[in-house]
Parts: structure tokens; C-alpha cells; sequence
């Protein structure tokens, strides 16, 4: 556990509201695939973290980066054949007519991009979002920001449209479909009379911070339809759903009839290191370079090229795409097991290695409950957290190197965390 010095150094230097998990923080000091040691020795299974996609401190990740950094780290604006191969590796990765790279070092920053080209490319401002979304920490993606508190107020060039599930909603999916497209158009129209018109929706395609909801068939399609047709582009944020969490596709978008005109992407592209990208077409990209002298001095560099390689070789290498669907069809079923077994444990969501339970007493969300139960598994030495709305959904992404013991060690602290409960 962290200790008082730390904890008291990290208030002085840091501020007594920097952000730390759980109602004892930890002092982690080492990892390693899907284990955190803390400063005490006590190892962690580590459920929650998706910054290191292929596992803790990689060999492969970390020889790559250690060997670059060795021989040669420089400004993006120079010729270096590592950083083409690795834009060709991660362009093929995506639909053909998604060619166009281009490299950041944050998710913010490759958020704040695609709004940026989105305004140039469609001559409009309005930008549209869920109703509990998280983009990014710049001051537009803060003001955009509805998942979490925000101390900037939401903008008037911004809407937001509220994620139909299937789980939790007594309507019949006809109706639902129906009742949430009405309010896309809502949005489109308010945009429109407010002439800031439709630039662009940004969103997370598996609707992580919203709580995994179960949506209609052809729900997003429909409203990309319906965007489309008042001239906007949509931006689909693979921060969270993508590089083969979803197991049955290596983007959260590919689970639908529909090819984005910007995918953003973040933390996992790194597997620890900071390095984000942006993906687009380029009738999209060019024109927006044309008009923009756009450049980025860390974003793309030779260092960040090599890790990126390594983590689409381990990614394509260890088989970790097939492990995603094959383990996340077993966890699911260990998860159905609690859901028999315990009262809390009300809905089962997720797909690969993206997972939940969402808890609910009475038919009444059970935030409280959730919280204890998190911090009752950081007891049993696995990381878990929350989202949601109402913060009553557990969140469990681990590494993709998860397998099938460490399924078994997190299905038994489960069930004995929610006896407990």
C-alpha cells in the first residue's frame, strides 16, 4: 500500500484533488504481463488497465523502444523509413479508403485534430455527443465532456443524444430505436436553427464510459445515416474498443455497417508509451494539410514508430485478437455463473475483452455497492473499477494476454467479493 510519505509528497507536489484509485491507494513499483507489485511486494491481477494492451513491460515493446531510442530519436520532419513502415502496417489495419495517418502523442490531442478537420473539412461547428462521453482533456473536449466532472460549462456549439439499452429499458426495441433517433434529429435541427450546423459525431463505438448499454440493431448506423445527411463526418474514438480488445473484429467500428471518415485512437496504440494516431481518408486529410501548416514535433518519431510495430507484431504474433474472442466468450460465461448466483449482479455486458456486470438492488442502481466491491477486490488482489451513469457498472478490460487462469483467479474473487457484499 502506498505509504504515508509518498502519499503526503504526492499532495504537496501534486495537489490534495490529483486522482487516485481506490479508498487506499497503492504504490505500485513494478510490472510485468497482466501483474502490478506494489511497494510491499503484494501482487495485483490487473483487470482494469488498458494503457498496456499486450501486457505490463512487453520484452518485444520494451527491446524495440530500448534499441530505437539507442540509435536514433528525431524530429517528425525528417525522412526515416521506420516511420512509414510502421503508418503502411497501421493503415492496412483499416478499410482501404482509411490510408491517411497522422501521429500525436495523446488521445486528446488525436480528439482535438479530428473536431479541427472535421470544422475545415464540413465549413461547420456543431459538434454531437452522448450524454456520459469522455474525449479527451483540451479545453473543447473538456467542454464536450459529460462521463465526468468538468469544471468548463457545456458549449453552445455542442449536443448531446443519450445511448438507448436494450437491458434497462422497458421498450420494445422498435420503440426504443425510434424514441432515441427522434432525439439525433432533435439535436441536428437545434444545431442547424443555432447556425452552427453539423461538423461532426464524435464517439466511442462500444459506448465504454457510458456503461457498455445494449443498443438496437442498426442503431448507430442509422444515426451516422442521419449526420451524414446534415453534412457532417463522424469520428469513431478507438481509444478504449480498439487494437483486437473486441475480439471478434480489431476495431469497435467494424462491429457495424458503417466505415468512419476519422478514427482517433490513444493509450493501448503505445502499450504504455505515449503515442496516439489518427486515421482518415485523404480527401479528408489533404485539403485540411493543404490549408494547415499541421505538424507535431514528438508525434510519429522513430521511438514511437518502433513501439507501435512491436505492439501490432505481439498483437498479430501472439494471436491475441483470436485470445480476445476465445477468453472473452469464457469470462462471459463466468460471469453469467455470478449473475445466477448472486442478487447484485444484474446484467452481464461487454464483448471480448471488455467486460461488466452492471449492479442494480431492487431495479435501483447500486453505486454505492459497486464501490465497495471494488475496494473489497483490491483486498483480494485484483483491480477492477467502475462506469457508467450512475457508476454501478464494474469495468474490466485487462491486458489481451490474459488467459484462462487468470479468468478463473478473477471469477473467484468476484464471488467472493459479492458474498461479502
Amino acid at each position: 500500500m502506498a505509504s504515508e510519505t509518498v502519499l503526503e509528497r504526492r499532495r504537496r507536489v501534486l495537489g490534495e484533488h490529483s486522482l487516485l484509485f481506490y479508498d487506499t491507494p497503492l504504490h505500485m513499483v513494478r510490472g510485468e504481463d497482466v501483474w502490478l507489485y506494489d511497494a510491499d511486494g503484494k501482487k495485483y491481477l490487473d483487470v482494469y488497465n488498458n494503457v498496456p494492451q499486450v501486457g505490463h513491460c512487453h520484452p518485444r515493446v520494451v527491446a524495440a523502444l530500448s534499441q530505437q531510442a539507442a540509435t536514433l530519436n528525431v524530429h517528425t520532419r525528417y525522412l526515416n523509413e521506420r516511420v512509414l513502415d510502421y503508418a503502411e502496417r497501421l493503415t492496412s489495419k483499416f478499410a482501404p479508403e482509411l490510408s491517411r495517418a497522422m501521429f500525436v502523442c495523446t488521445g486528446t490531442e488525436a480528439n482535438e485534430l479530428a473536431i479541427r478537420i472535421a470544422r475545415r473539412t464540413t465549413g461547420k461547428r456543431g459538434i454531437i455527443v452522448t450524454d456520459c462521453n469522455y474525449h479527451g482533456h483540451s479545453t473543447i473536449l473538456a467542454e464536450l465532456t459529460t462521463g465526468i466532472p468538468q469544471a468548463e460549462p457545456f458549449p453552445d456549439y455542442g449536443r448531446t443524444i443519450s445511448i438507448p439499452d436494450m437491458l434497462r429499458s422497458p421498450l420494445s426495441e422498435e420503440e426504443l430505436l425510434r424514441q432515441h433517433l427522434a432525439q439525433v434529429q432533435e439535436a441536428i435541427a437545434s444545431l442547424d436553427a443555432a447556425g452552427f450546423g453539423v461538423a461532426a459525431l464524435l464517439v466511442d463505438t462500444l459506448f465504454s464510459t457510458e456503461g457498455l448499454p445494449v443498443v438496437p440493431q442498426g442503431y448507430l448506423e442509422a444515426v451516422v445515416k442521419l449526420v451524414r445527411e446534415a453534412g457532417g463526418l463522424v469520428i469513431a474514438d478507438e481509444v478504449q474498443p480498439g487494437f483486437a480488445r473486441m475480439g471478434d473484429a480489431f476495431w469497435g467500428h467494424q462491429h457495424y455497417a458503417f466505415t468512419p471518415d476519422i478514427v482517433t485512437m490513444g493509450k493501448p496504440i503505445g502499450n504504455g508509451h505515449p503515442m496516439a494516431a489518427l486515421v482518415t481518408r485523404p480527401d479528408i486529410a489533404d485539403p485540411f494539410c493543404a490549408q494547415s501548416m499541421y505538424f507535431n514535433t514528438f508525434g510519429g518519431n522513430p521511438v514511437s514508430a518502433a513501439v507501435g510495430l512491436a505492439v501490432l507484431d505481439v498483437i498479430d504474433d501472439e494471436g491475441l485478437l483470436q485470445n480476445a474472442h476465445d477468453l472473452g466468450s469464457y469470462i462471459r460465461k463466468g460471469l453469467e455463473y455470478l449473475q445466477d448466483r448472486h442478487e447484485l449482479a444484474a446484467h452481464v455486458r461487454g464483448r471480448g475483452l471488455f467486460f461488466g456486470i452492471e449492479l442494480l438492488r431492487d431495479g435501483v442502481a447500486a453505486a454505492a455497492e459497486t464501490k465497495t466491491l471494488i475496494n473489497t477486490m483490491v483486498n483480494l488482489g485484483v483491480l477492477v473499477s467502475r462506469i457508467g451513469p450512475e457508476g454501478n457498472v464494474l469495468k474490466m478490460r485487462p491486458p489481451l494476454t490474459f488467459r484462462r487462469e487468470h479468468a478463473d483467479t478473477l471469477i473467484a474473487a468476484l464471488d467472493r467479493a459479492f458474498a461479502e457484499l
